[in-house]
This record gives structure tokens, C-alpha cells and sequence, in this order.
């Protein structure tokens, strides 16, 4: 078959592949996204970020009516759970954003191959159509790889969707088990875990660090762990594991000190191995045409996000930096621009990174810890939700705002948030950062009251020696 000439050809239709395409194509370029899935979104719209947060909120509300409401004076009688209506809400969300996505290739002219794309050459992919049909090649000016990640596999423990779960399977548990074991106490374990442990399921958290969060802010990532705590699920951390053996309906994990001693078998219904993810780059053709790659499967690029390969392009999971959906969508951004020969760049340092347990914790910048170890010289600003007057409304007090500010100059270096709407409320700390703006700029520009957003102006404030409430 004759090959079809684009201006761009995207292998992947994830939020980094759909949104360069979207934006090449508001530049002029004419534009084809191949993508294997049936849906377009890629593992964040159809088995990630999306009906993750769909089941958070359910949960969130499950457990807010069993708990909270009667101190509103609202009375809701007895309180039961319809997983399977939950999952069925679930499932319409997901299949409202992948019809969202579909809708914008549609108004942007993209064309939409369904198929397994392969670089055959500098300049042409090859696409396997997902339904077996004919073989087609694609030839484009520019190629960008968007394919994403996939979760990384733990050895001695195989993953096979229903007693041992990735993330995927950990979405689609037909029922709420009674033992759920999750082996990784990142942001995917601790997300999925708070789902199960509101819905009635003994969670325990298993995590080969003797930490949550690893990269997170010591402050934060230890009262988060108090507080998920109380919500009862229980942690085993600097726990080595070794390996799991389904019998029966249960699972029996074998696990070990971190740091040497003897094993011990822990027992579930459901294990979840959460302990990361790692680029999606097997099987794509960078050996054939030279693309390198370091030693985790990454590809290498520079500042414009070019390969090693003229005309070839990546961006997302599958190239350095944070494993974030918003971040592949900057990245498709100003890989597009620059081939269209604009400037663009993505600073990493200011891509906030949210846990969306409850309550949530966020952050931007650099960690105290980080700050120290570079010896450089901060003042620390932190307000505590408990001094807020709308999260004392709202009868969410938990957690803390804390903005690390350059000691001179008062350049915002990095912000810390634990607390309700952290995920939200950090964003006006990266808009300030993208700007080169100080603590005292958030500090004197006015706040609504009350807000939960008051909480960051008095951080701030407390960065340069002047919080008021506390």
C-alpha cells in the first residue's frame, strides 16, 4: 500500500501523544496519532489518573456519609455500598473523557489509526491495525514517540489480574476484598490502597523503603502516613519482598527486613504490586533506526526533546523525568512548537507532583531535604489548616501549607502542602515560580475570605517573618 505522507506522525494517544497532536494541528500541521488501545487517552483516561479519582471520590463520599454527615445534621439512615454501581460510575466517566478526546481529533482533522505503530525508517511508521486487517505505513516530516509507561513487574511475584493485580486490575476488583496486600507505598499504592480501606477492605501497605512517598518532603510524607493511619491502613516499611504464591482464593506473600533477617508469610485475598512504572519502549523499532535509550529503556533527548534520530522526537513516561500525565502533555506541547519552530521548553522543577488520598498532599520545587543537601541558605513558612478559617468550616483540619523561600532574595523554591484541596491549591505557588516570584509577592496579593486558599498567603507571610493568624 502506498504510504500516507503527514507533516507529524505520534506513536501514542496518551494525554502526551493526543495533546501534541492537538496542538501540531493548531499550528497547521496535518497530523496522524496511532494508538493500539480501542479508546484514545491512553493509560491515564481509560486504566489510570482518571477512574482512579473516580473511585477516590466515591470512596471519599461512602466513607463521609458513614462518618461525618450526622455532625452536618444530615441523617442518611443506614449506609450501604453498590461496588457495582460504583465501578458502572466509574466506567461512564472514563467513557466520557475517551469520547471527549475522540471529539477533539474529529474538530482538528487528526486522523486516528488504531494499530500498533513501529518505526520502519527516519521517516515512516508502520502500523499493525488492531483488527487484524492490512498493514499500512505511515510517512511523516517529524515522528514523536508518546508511548508512555507501563507498570514495572516485581520479581517472584506475577501479576495475573485477579489474586496478584497491577494498578489496571487494582481499578476492577469485582468485590471489595477482605486482606489487600500493596506493595509499594508511592502515589499509585497509597491512591489505591485509601480506595479499598474506605470500602471496608484490611489494608496493609508493604513498602522496601523505611518511608512513604519516596521524593516527597520528609514533614509531609510522615504526617500523611499518621493520618492514613487512622484511616486504618497499616504500614510495614523497610520490608524487603520476596516473593507470592496464590493458593486457592488467598495469596501468601513472603517478605523480609529490608536490611537482612527472617522471612515471614503474610496472607491476603488480593495483592497489588504498585512499585512503579517503567517506559513503554520494547518493541517500538529504536534499535532499527538508532534511537538510543539508557539502561532503564528511556530515550535520550535534549532540550527539544529530539532523539539521537533527525526528525524523531519523544516525549512523556518514556524519556527522563517526572512519570506525570500533565507533564507529557508539556512536553507534547513544546516538542510541537519547536519542530513548528517556535521556542519552548518544560522546567521539571516547577511540575507539581499530587497524592490524591485524603487528605491530599502536593508539592512543587525542591524538598527541605533537598535544599540542605545543595547548602543553600531558605526560610520556612508553615500554616497549619487548623488555623484556617473556612477548613475549620468545612470541618477539614488535617495537614499544613509550607513554602521554602530563598533566604536574601525570597525566591520561592520549592512549596509543600498537605491538607484539603492541596492538589488545587498548589498551583497558585507554580504560577508564582513560573514567574521568578518571591514569598512576599504571594504574601501581598489579596486573598478571598474564608478560603482554603488563605492558608498559602499566611505561609508565605511566615517565609518573610510576618504570619499573622498563628
Amino acid at each position: 500500500m502506498e504510504a500516507q505522507t503527514h507533516d507529524l506522525v505520534i506513536i501514542g494517544g496518551g494525554p502526551g501523544g493526543y495533546v501534541a497532536a492537538i496542538r501540531a494541528a493548531q499550528l497547521g500541521m496535518k497530523v496522524a496519532c496511532v494508538e493500539a488501545r480501542e479508546r484514545l487517552g491512553g493509560t491515564c483516561v481509560n486504566v489510570g489518573c482518571i477512574p482512579s479519582k473516580a473511585l477516590l471520590t466515591s470512596s471519599h463520599l461512602y466513607t463521609e456519609a458513614q462518618t461525618h454527615f450526622a455532625e452536618h445534621g444530615v441523617g442518611v439512615g443506614t449506609v450501604t455500598l453498590d461496588l457495582a454501581a460504583m465501578q458502572a460510575r466509574k466506567d461512564k466517566v472514563v467513557d466520557q473523557n475517551t469520547r471527549g478526546v475522540a471529539f477533539l481529533f474529529k474538530k482538528h482533522n487528526i486522523a486516528h489509526v488504531r494499530g500498533t505503530g513501529v518505526l520502519a525508517g527516519r521517516t515512516s511508521v508502520a502500523v499493525t491495525p488492531a483488527d487484524g486487517g492490512a498493514a499500512q505505513t505511515l510517512a511523516a516530516k517529524n515522528i514523536i514517540i508518546a508511548t508512555g509507561s507501563i507498570p514495572t513487574p516485581l520479581a517472584g511475584v506475577p501479576v495475573d489480574e485477579v489474586r496478584i493485580v497491577s494498578s489496571t486490575g487494582g481499578l476492577a476488583l469485582p468485590a471489595v476484598p477482605k486482606r489487600l496486600i500493596v506493595i509499594g507505598a508511592g502515589y499509585i499504592g497509597l491512591e489505591l490502597g485509601s480506595v479499598w480501606a474506605r470500602l471496608g477492605s484490611e489494608v496493609t501497605v508493604v513498602e522496601y523503603l523505611p518511608r512513604i512517598l519516596p521524593g516527597m518532603d520528609d514533614e509531609v510524607a510522615t504526617t500523611l502516613q499518621r493520618l492514613l493511619g487512622r484511616q486504618k491502613l497499616t504500614f510495614r516499611l523497610g520490608t524487603k519482598v520476596i516473593g507470592a504464591t496464590v493458593r486457592g482464593e488467598a495469596v501468601a506473600l513472603t517478605v523480609q527486613p529490608a536490611e537482612g533477617g527472617d522471612a515471614e508469610v503474610l496472607e491476603a485475598d488480593v495483592v497489588l504490586v504498585a512499585v512503579g512504572r517503567k517506559a513503554n519502549t520494547v518493541g517500538v523499532g529504536l534499535e532499527a533506526v538508532g534511537v538510543k535509550t539508557d539502561a532503564r529503556g528511556m530515550i535520550a533527548v535534549d532540550a527539544h526533546f529530539a532523539t539521537s534520530v533527525p526528525g524523531i522526537y519523544a516525549i512523556g513516561d518514556c524519556i527522563p523525568g517526572p512519570m506525570l500525565a500533565h507533564k507529557a502533555e508539556e512536553d507534547g506541547v513544546a516538542c510541537v512548537e519547536n519542530i513548528a519552530g517556535l521556542h519552548a521548553h518544560v522546567d521539571y522543577n516547577q511540575v507539581p507532583g499530587v497524592v490524591y488520598t485524603w487528605p491530599e498532599a502536593a508539592a512543587v520545587g525542591q524538598t527541605e531535604q533537598q535544599l540542605k543537601a545543595a547548602g543553600v541558605e531558605y526560610a520556612v513558612g508553615k500554616f497549619p489548616f487548623l488555623a484556617n478559617g473556612r477548613a475549620r468550616a468545612n470541618g477539614f483540619t488535617d495537614g499544613f501549607v509550607k513554602i521554602l523561600a530563598e533566604k536574601g532574595s525570597g525566591t520561592i523554591l520549592g512549596a509543600h502542602i498537605l491538607g484539603p484541596e492541596a492538589g488545587t491549591l498548589i498551583h497558585e505557588v507554580v504560577v508564582a515560580m513560573g514567574y521568578g516570584g518571591t514569598a512576599e509577592h504571594v504574601a501581598r496579593t489579596c486573598h478571598a475570605h474564608p478560603t482554603l486558599a488563605e492558608a498559602v498567603k499566611e505561609a508565605a507571610l511566615g517565609a518573610i517573618g510576618r504570619a499573622i493568624h498563628i
